[in-house]
């Protein structure tokens, strides 16, 4: 089950395909030193997204400035995050773009968490796969 394009703050005639939409975030993620990027394609598995990506970060200040970023990048495109969560602080960051939604961890985080194997039914891409 496909959902729909992403709207967000977009005209419909500049609707952003997920699957565009997580090609932009994960390349944003890498312009910016990002470690480990991979998207889990859960399209098929959940109704919550089409698309997480997962992308490590070397500390708090690291996990910001990759947020900032995506969310930058993804602006210029004329996308708008629906919710964050983690702004304050700490070891995790979610951008959540309805169909895509991006998770930036600390590596203590992404191994306690592991959300690659949470979601081990889902095919997952490097970045430059998708």
């Amino acid at each position: 089950m496909n959902k729909a394009p992403f709207e967000g703050s977009l005209r419909k005639d500049e609707r952003m395909e997920p699957r565009e939409l997580a090609r932009n975030a994960a390349r944003s993620l890498s312009a910016k030193k990002a470690a480990d990027i991979r998207i889990l394609e859960v399209t098929d598995l959940t109704v919550l997204a089409d698309y997480f990506i997962i992308a490590t970060g070397t500390s708090s200040t690291h996990l910001k400035t990759l947020a900032d970023e995506v969310e930058v990048i993804l602006k210029e495109r004329g996308v708008a995050p629906g919710h964050i969560e983690g702004r304050g602080g700490g070891n995790w960051l979610l951008l959540d773009y309805g169909a895509v939604v991006v998770h930036i961890l600390l590596r203590d985080a992404r191994e306690f968490y592991s959300i690659e194997r949470l979601w081990a039914d889902a095919r997952q891409y490097n970045e430059d796969e998708l």
